[in-house]
């Protein structure tokens, strides 16, 4: 099992980079992201690898970090999401930026990557919440107010508060990260004219 190679690019491919070790060259499939950080053919470079063995073949998927290559595990875990899909995600989006999308249960960031539609990207940010809370940068408290208000169990103020920063054009997930900032810093009982103004504040940093 190959966990890891260090060696030279030797050259590119569509969606693939062939790295040469000592004079063998390993054919890695990679995401669009991974490939246009990789150096020039010539350079050095270091991949953390995903080996996939069947009976007809052995295919190599390589990542610049540990961490994209779990969030390459996970999203294979959902239904409908394979090694094609999985590295379409990677393509489109950061790890960083996937885990917030998860977190955030924001489907229309996942629906971005080519070939992912509404109920794929829906089951992603779906069935990962729960998998994938230490790959997320996201604040707890944003993801839980997320949570709640796809529940409608969201305090009315705050509920309302959301509401109204995306009618003022942000997108949902950073209103409510936005707003669960403001309910953090009013304390409970703030009524909605003051998270919003504290939201907005948060928006504008």
């Amino acid at each position: 099992m190959i966990a890891k190679l260090k060696g030279v690019v030797d050259s590119y491919g569509e969606d693939f980079v062939v790295i040469d070790v000592h004079g063998v060259g390993y054919l890695v499939h990679c995401s669009a992201r991974t490939l246009r950080a990789l150096p020039a053919a010539g350079e050095a470079a270091t991949l953390s690898i995903e080996t996939h063995v069947r009976e007809d073949q052995i295919r190599l998927f390589g990542f610049l970090s540990d961490v994209e290559r779990e969030w390459f595990r996970l999203l294979q875990t959902v239904q409908g999401v394979g090694t094609r899909v999985a590295l379409a995600v990677l393509s489109t989006l950061a790890p960083s930026e996937l885990g917030s999308a998860v977190a955030m249960r924001d489907k229309a960031m996942v629906a971005r990557a080519p070939g992912v539609g509404p109920k794929v990207a829906e089951r992603i940010v779906t069935e990962l919440k729960d998998k994938a809370p230490a790959l997320s940068a996201v604040d707890p408290a944003a993801a839980k107010l997320s949570a709640d208000l796809d529940a409608d169990a969201a305090p009315r103020p705050v509920a309302d508060a959301v509401s109204a920063l995306v009618n003022l054009g942000y997108a949902r997930p950073q209103a409510a990260a936005a707003v669960a900032a403001a309910a953090k810093a009013a304390g409970e009982g703030a009524d909605t004219a003051k998270l919003i103004r504290l939201g907005l504040k948060e928006l504008a940093q």
